[in-house]
């Protein structure tokens, strides 16, 4: 065991369940609003977007320049893990996230501020790029920090339990943006939503930074980088150290994560579409299936988190995506059955299974590095995860289109993500770092 190792085994042993928990919520809080933000942009995309700030004759033309901008903010993402990821292991966690979080609230705040193209022309679909770009440079330091700041704030052999908890940001984030776009069409007429009512929600984001602010303030610094910083060993380079020594756990790190970013686009959003497009099911049947599927994955994320620290996360990530290889195939055929009950379940079953995989990444992302680069690490794995899991709606849409719009790619895609998934769970604790009392 390294001496990195041991320094990190002393600092965490005197954590109480108490402090772990405040930390955990705190953390919690960021990545609720991080994904907020996220959602909310990709339904705007599908919904306003496409109309307010790209003009074209083609509406198709129009959706697709929508859908790049949402894109481009996906390709942002790792640069951002890199640059907060080097202020996370040089000045601390809990600095870098006061950081994050306040550039993810006040870029979506902004957003909601935006003039349109019949307003002033060509200029709003380039700072409507701009700001998506900035934010997602804000984002992909965001999910790493608050992922190593839980587990370096968690008494060793519970990690997996907290580490968890800040997942539970990803369906409380799908719900309040799918939510608050709902109501906006509930209570607004569609020229009055057209026309500004689509950014009540964004205008939403400024609120709940003051409130996430207040929260994240309160939080305690890593006890694993005080002690680095105290002994002079925090990283001088913590990139080119990342890449050199780490590569391989950059690799498995971006696939142990996959499914829990990727399957879950391609469950919910590819299969909205499908649902919507191809199937003709009225979009409010497959948006209550996005939510419901997100509320099923709060209890999920918990029951993963406990089982991971019973039985080690990577297997919890092994079983989970054999789980969801498994029903991949029903759970399409469900979807095209037309009964109303199983279509929600071809949504909620699919995520469930892989909420279970999701639970556990963070606990084994943090757990491939070392303290010294663990913050620039898990952004590096993460965000590559992100990136590519963000084309993987466009990549469904491409292929069931060249089969004649039968869902089969689809379920073919979901299955591979699963068994990647799977595999990354059996090889990841050998790449690991070894730490006393602590089960990968």
């Amino acid at each position: 065991m390294n001496d990195t190792a041991t320094l990190e085994a002393g600092a965490t042993r005197q954590i109480s369940d108490k402090e772990a928990s405040k930390v955990a919520f705190g953390a919690l809080i960021g990545t609720a609003m991080e994904w907020y933000d996220f959602f909310l942009f990709s339904a705007a995309a599908a919904l306003v977007f496409n109309v307010q700030y790209f003009a074209s004759q083609n509406a198709t033309a129009a959706a697709m320049a929508s859908f790049a901008t949402f894109g481009v903010g996906l390709v942002a993402r790792p640069v951002g893990g890199m640059i907060f990821g080097v202020m996370g292991d040089k000045i601390g966690r809990r600095k870098t996230l006061m950081v994050t979080i306040v550039g993810i609230g006040l870029i979506t705040g902004l957003i909601g501020l935006l003039p349109t193209y019949a307003a002033v022309g060509i200029l709003a679909p380039i700072l409507l790029v701009l700001l998506r770009v900035v934010q997602g440079l804000f984002v992909g330091g965001e999910w790493s920090g608050a992922m190593t700041i839980v587990v370096e704030n968690a008494p060793l052999h519970r990690r997996a339990r907290y580490a968890a908890l800040p997942q539970i940001g990803s369906p409380i984030g799908t719900i309040l943006s799918s939510g608050g776009f709902f109501l906006m069409t509930v209570f607004f007429s569609k020229e009055n939503f057209d026309a500004w009512g689509w950014r009540v929600p964004f205008l939403a984001a400024i609120p709940m930074l003051l409130v996430a602010l207040y929260i994240r303030s309160r939080l305690a610094e890593s006890p694993v980088f005080k002690e680095l910083m105290e002994k002079g060993e925090t990283e001088k380079a913590p990139i080119r150290t990342t890449l050199k020594e780490s590569w391989k756990q950059i690799g498995m790190g971006m696939a142990a994560g996959m499914l829990g970013i990727g399957g879950f686009y391609l469950v919910t959003a590819f299969v909205v579409w499908y649902g919507v497009n191809i199937l003709k099911y009225e979009s409010s049947l497959m948006l209550l299936g996005g939510i419901l599927a997100a509320a099923v994955e709060i209890p999920v994320l918990i029951i993963g988190g406990r089982l991971g620290e019973r039985y080690g996360a990577s297997k919890v990530i092994t079983y989970g995506g054999i789980v969801s290889a498994i029903i991949a195939w029903p759970s399409f055929l469900m979807l095209e059955s037309g009964n109303d009950f199983l279509i929600l379940l071809s949504m909620i079953l699919p995520v469930a299974a892989l909420s279970m995989p999701y639970a556990a990444s963070g606990t084994v992302l943090t757990g491939l590095f070392p303290a010294k680069t663990r913050y620039t690490g898990v952004g590096l794995a993460q965000n590559v995860a992100g990136m590519v899991s963000g084309f993987i709606p466009l990549v469904a849409t491409a292929l069931v289109a060249s089969a004649s719009n039968h869902w089969w790619p689809a379920a073919a895609m979901l299955i591979f993500l699963s068994l990647f998934t799977a595999t990354a769970g059996v090889i990841t604790p050998r790449l690991s770092v070894d730490l006393p009392g602590f089960k990968h």
